[in-house]
């Protein structure tokens, strides 16, 4: 063999052991370490350790709060216990700048709408996820992402858990999606996000979280109803509901915290409501 036949031989064997390496690379699934990308942004994933049953899957959208990370919540001990023990999907999508851009809100980086549309879609084609069986939960910010969400694509999901979190001014007079399963949860001492609302600096407010309840009362009937008062832990209750309807405030006596029991507790409840 030539020293020129020698020179390419060996020139072939090194780079085609060099190529299955980056072509890998280049394939590398999203999830957990990696973000899965669409055109408007990203969003992690973290699927629950075991599927024994082979059926597609329930998940939990949560939304990170003011200058949160998406992947630093994926890999939450607490949420991620929570999707494991439910046997569901955990997926968190990245605000830009850690934060969100609903109406009112002080970001106004991109078309929130559009990028859920994307994500769900994006879900969909790359994971064995059902649409069906997607509960949207969020945090402060993120829980007020929630509201919007459940406001004007509330068909996308099977229910809302928002935490510490509701409408901004201008509250919208109505919804063009209707009331379907609605758990909001937020502390009695919050001072971040008061239940009566908050200004920030002059051009901003958070809602008072009655009035931005009131909104889903009104549209559904429910504005006269009298609650079913429950208590559940350390939350206590108002539940109002009728067929197909369900709007829960539940209060807590402690600040602006965020607790997986809350999350877990809307799941279960959907999924019985639902015959999951």
């Amino acid at each position: 063999m030539s020293l020129i036949t020698s020179a390419i031989t060996f020139s072939t064997v090194v780079f085609s052991g060099l190529l299955p390496s980056a072509t890998l690379a280049e394939e590398a699934p999203c999830g957990i370490e990696a973000p899965c990308e669409v055109k408007s942004g990203e969003y992690y994933i973290a699927l629950p350790d075991a599927n024994v049953s082979g059926e597609k899957l329930g998940a939990i959208i949560y939304l990170h709060g003011w200058k949160g990370k998406a992947d630093k919540a994926v890999q939450n001990k607490s949420l991620r216990n929570l999707a494991n023990a439910l046997g569901v999907a955990l997926i968190v999508p990245q605000g830009i700048g850690g934060s969100w851009s609903y109406p009112g809100s002080p970001s106004q980086n991109r078309d929130e709408f559009k990028f859920f549309d994307e994500l769900l879609t994006d879900v969909a084609d790359r994971f064995p996820i059902d649409p069906d069986k997607i509960l949207l939960s969020g945090f402060s910010m993120g829980g007020s992402m929630v509201w919007n969400l459940a406001c004007y694509q509330g068909e996308n999901y099977a229910g809302f858990a928002p935490i510490a979190g509701a409408f901004w001014d201008p509250i919208p007079k109505s919804c063009p999606s209707p009331l379907t399963n609605f758990y909001h949860t937020h502390g009695v001492e919050d001072k971040t996000v008061p239940m009566v609302g908050r200004a920030i600096d002059t051009d901003w407010r958070q809602s008072d979280v009655f009035d931005s309840l009131d909104v889903w009362k009104r549209q559904a009937g429910l504005y006269n109803t009298e609650p079913q008062s429950i208590v559940a832990g350390e939350l206590t209750c108002d539940v109002w509901s009728t067929e197909g309807q369900k709007l829960e405030l539940c209060l807590h006596d402690g600040g602006h915290s965020m607790n997986a029991n809350w999350i877990r507790r809307a799941w279960l409840d959907l999924a019985n409501t639902k015959h999951w």
